[in-house]
């Protein structure tokens, strides 16, 4: 009796000690997080809200990443590329405009800039309900665009029950020819949704901020609240959250495992869509600009926890205000600041891997 005393509490006391250290990482975190932030409010107030604005693009792509990754186990490298090519596809929507055999822009004869007041803006924003036509056109092309994708190319490595390695390697090849279609079609030249001077409010106690950025910002938190509705409160979400914990148990309990998927794929798609469209609202489209997101979109999902949509909320809007304050500082030069996505990733890593909100 003496032996299984002793068994028994030698076995409970690791237990323990990991889950002090994971509370301990875990308020280490919070606590470093809210210090960097209030810190950031009081001395670079700017960049705070250049830093937010940036988060929510990378929280609605880390959204979907972490959908992806939650119910198909594999990291997918495609995802900054295909949030570039919707909001290409917002934006041949929205003007009709492809690049000719010669080189110059050729325009379609009618697009979504043409219906009356489409190019009107909307309260204090420089787009109007065109953009937001275009967006929500884009959004169903890009879920059908990864459904496609998935029928053609992951669906067979999942039958042949492929390696994790092998789906990374794949989808980084469909995100080189994702981008190698947006240069075929659209060319290298960078490209606006809304050319000129943007209007600007002014925030109570705080700097000047372009109002397409409160809309940025706005967005993004909507659709975290959606997600989370989705997998918390409906039959889907219920269905997508079993498969994520135990795909041949969610299958033997008679849940269309293939269906859960093509859901997943949808739901993504819409995410990217608008985090593409927003970023591109934010700054200009350019090919090469969703492989250099998806670091500091994983580095969102990372922290906020795969699986959790408010943790890859909270996850996008830290990796975003980190960028940006840390490179204001003067510190670190500009080129540098997707390098600090990684450094956000080891720290991660080390002190609480499954995230803020992993479970």
């Amino acid at each position: 009796m003496s032996t299984g005393t002793v068994s028994s509490t030698v076995n409970v006391a690791p237990a323990g000690l990991r889950r002090l250290g994971d509370a301990a990482g875990s308020v280490a975190l919070f606590v470093a997080i809210g210090a960097f932030v209030a810190w950031s409010a009081l001395t670079h107030p700017s960049q705070l809200v250049v830093g937010l604005v940036v988060g929510s693009v990378l929280a609605l792509g880390a959204l979907g990443l972490t959908l992806i990754y939650g119910v198909l186990k594999f990291a997918h490298f495609a995802h900054g590329d295909a949030m570039m090519l919707a909001a290409y596809l917002a934006f041949f929507v929205l003007s009709g405009n492809l690049v000719g055999t010669r080189g110059t822009d050729v325009r379609l004869p009618w697009s979504f800039a043409d219906l009356p007041g489409a190019t009107t803006p909307i309260w204090r924003f420089s787009f109007g309900y065109g953009l937001v036509l275009a967006v929500l056109v884009a959004g169903a092309v890009a879920a059908l665009l990864l459904l496609l994708v998935d029928r053609w190319v992951y669906r067979p490595l999942r039958q042949r029950r492929a390696g994790v390695a092998i789906f990374a390697i794949v989808s980084l090849g469909v995100a080189i020819a994702m981008r190698s279609l947006i240069l075929m079609i659209w060319g290298p030249t960078p490209r606006f949704y809304v050319a000129g001077i943007r209007p600007t409010v002014q925030i109570l106690g705080g700097p000047r901020v372009v109002t397409d950025q409160l809309f940025i910002i706005a967005m993004a938190v909507v659709l975290a609240a959606a997600v989370y509705v989705l997998l918390y409160r409906t039959t889907a979400g219920r269905a997508m959250r079993a498969m994520a914990d135990n795909p041949d148990l969610a299958r033997v309990s008679g849940i269309n495992t293939e269906a859960v998927v093509r859901t997943t794929w949808i739901v993504s798609g819409g995410l990217i869509a608008v985090a593409g469209s927003l970023l591109a609202l934010q700054s200009q489209l350019k090919p090469e600009l969703g492989f250099l997101l998806l670091l500091p979109v994983f580095a969102a999902a990372i922290l906020g926890g795969i699986g959790s949509p408010h943790g890859a909320l909270l996850g996008g809007l830290v990796v975003g205000v980190v960028q940006e304050v840390a490179v204001s500082v003067g510190i670190l030069s500009p080129g540098y600041k997707f390098a600090i996505a990684f450094v956000i990733l080891i720290l991660v890593i080390l002190v609480r891997p499954r995230g803020l909100f992993g479970a």
